[in-house]
């Protein structure tokens, strides 16, 4: 049992790297930044490979009711919210950036358990928020590449990324299960996203792209979808043969493992202040991951 999460866990971590890099060739290397276009491919391509396993009996979705299907509406208007705010963030921000903005997700769940919820939260949770906030709201101010377009869609992506966790969290057990969402998400997005092409105007700039017609943008397109479905079906694993505090060391090593590995792929200024900037980041997750594994 032991072998086998730390093959799912790698499983995991590789499928996250290999996702993330990929996604910010395209978006900053080749610069494709027409996202209702590429998340609406990505979109797609996992919703078709995730009904074509449905229909081979290797993923299982369960015919939900129409009230089901309906009250998850929100969360999949979130979900769109995230990967279209998250697509238009990562063309313009560099990696670790990107993440450490992202972790601040955890600040608006933290809040909403305490100040909502009235859930005890303990002193390394609290602590860990406040180390996350302070790390997100230093960067704009020590990063040398800084991008106000990147830091404003970042913004709307953590917000979004908070609000759906906490949507998630609150949803009735059993009612839908982790593939059911993913599932409903992906047919919404692709039919939001397509409809959203034509006003957003991406539609009819993206026969001017450069590298339309060249086998490095086919391969990435095409490795980026897959690696998408790749990484929400060892996701929903990891989180089903783990507890959550083991699922959050995971998920915090393939943040440091992607951080450090794009550093070194991609152009990126590091100044004192940005490393330090982004180590208090890795030290507030640190600790969420520690607080997690001490509630469970």
């Amino acid at each position: 049992m032991c072998v086998r999460r730390c093959l799912v866990g790698l499983t995991f971590c590789t499928c996250y790297l290999a996702s993330y890099l990929t996604n910010k060739y395209v978006l900053s290397v080749l610069k494709f930044t027409y996202p209702t276009l590429f998340q609406g491919w990505q979109t797609l391509i996992g919703g078709l490979l995730l009904h074509v396993s449905w229909k081979l009996g290797w993923a299982e979705i369960n015919s939900s009711s129409r009230s089901d299907v309906s009250t998850w509406l929100p969360a999949s208007v979130l979900y769109v919210g995230i990967i279209y705010a998250g697509s238009r963030a990562l063309s313009k921000l560099a990696i670790p950036v990107f993440l450490t903005l992202h972790n601040v997700a955890e600040v608006i769940i933290c809040g909403h358990q305490k100040c909502f919820r009235k859930e005890k939260t303990s002193p390394a949770k609290i602590c860990s928020a406040l180390f996350l906030l302070a790390a997100a709201g230093c960067l704009p101010f020590n990063d040398s590449q800084f991008d106000p377009d990147g830091y404003f869609w970042a913004v709307i992506h953590l917000f979004c990324v908070g609000a759906y966790k906490i949507l998630q969290k609150s949803w009735r057990p059993n009612a839908l299960s982790d593939i059911d969402q993913q599932y409903l998400n992906y047919m919404f997005s692709v039919v939001l996203l397509a409809v959203a092409s034509h006003p957003t105007g991406d539609l009819f700039s993206v026969p001017d792209f450069p590298f339309l017609y060249f086998y490095r943008f086919h391969g990435s397109c095409c490795a980026s979808g897959i690696l998408g479905f790749l990484l929400m079906l060892s996701t929903v694993k990891l989180k089903s043969l783990m507890a959550p505090g083991q699922c959050a060391a995971w998920i915090f090593f393939a943040k440091v493992l992607t951080a450090g590995l794009s550093i070194l792929l991609f152009d990126m200024i590091l100044t004192s202040a940005t490393v330090g900037c982004l180590l208090l980041g890795g030290l507030g997750e640190a600790l969420l991951v520690f607080s997690e594994q001490k509630g469970s």
